[in-house]
């Protein structure tokens, strides 16, 4: 399954005014993340080339440097996730900043709990990109995203660009039971429409692929009503 880093994050919050710097780190901190600050702009990219943030923070209205600024600066250099907060509340302006690099986005005055929701819903997403370009492994099965090919005890499966799609899906979200609406919708890219004959029958030629069938699955299993879970068999822990 996917590791989210939601215990703890390291967290650079780039914001000029004092009171809601202060106020930020304290209800952060108090959340269990690790916070470092700065004040400016150029303060802000020295910290976060230092400290190597899993997210960033960032107030548009900094005195040295618009904040949009300072997010195509930091987007040359980093993919760190940004959220942009600001007392700018117009859908341009907002537009803007998402155009510019920002990865989400808060209007103050915020309370602690949103903020922290939003650092973990940015990590989550964060999480899942870098899970989908790079290998997954699940037992002896292998699956690399980045070369579209599956390996299963070391040899390369036979595998339809669906089906490829089809187990890279199932595989980034190992352990996790996954619905048919779910598989239609982001694999097939259709709306849902009653079309689980469409899934059972690219499950049913993935089985066969896995040397498993439905009776007697090793890595794909059916949960009865609601959907399908790849795991590794028990045999491999």
């Amino acid at each position: 399954m996917l590791g989210y880093r939601l215990a703890m994050a390291k967290v650079v919050i780039v914001e000029d005014d004092l009171t809601i710097r202060t106020t930020a780190i304290r209800a952060l901190t108090e959340r269990g993340h690790a916070v470092a600050s700065a004040a400016t702009a150029m303060d802000g990219l020295r910290t976060i080339v230092a400290e190597r943030p899993d997210v960033v923070l960032l107030d548009l209205g900094l005195p040295d440097l618009d904040g949009r600024e300072m997010l195509r600066m930091l987007r040359a250099i980093d993919t760190v996730p940004i959220i942009v907060i600001t007392a700018r509340s117009d859908e341009a302006e907002i537009v803007r900043a998402l155009d510019a690099g920002a990865d989400d986005y808060v209007i103050k005055p915020f309370g602690a709990a949103q903020l922290d929701a939003r650092i973990r819903a940015v990590l989550r997403r964060t999480e899942l990109r870098a899970a989908a370009d790079s290998a997954v492994v699940v037992g002896e099965l292998r699956v690399d995203a980045s070369a579209r090919q599956a390996f299963l005890a070391g040899a390369v499966l036979d595998l339809t660009p669906r089906e490829f799609e089809l187990l890279h899906y199932l595989a980034v979200r190992a352990g996790t039971v996954v619905s048919k609406r779910d598989l239609l919708t982001d694999v097939w890219r259709l709306p849902y429409a009653g079309g689980d004959k469409t899934v059972d029958v690219h499950l049913s030629w993935l089985r066969r692929k896995l040397g498993e069938t439905a009776q007697e699955p090793r890595y794909l299993h059916s949960v009865r009503r609601v959907g399908v879970r790849l795991s590794a068999p028990e045999s491999l822990g």
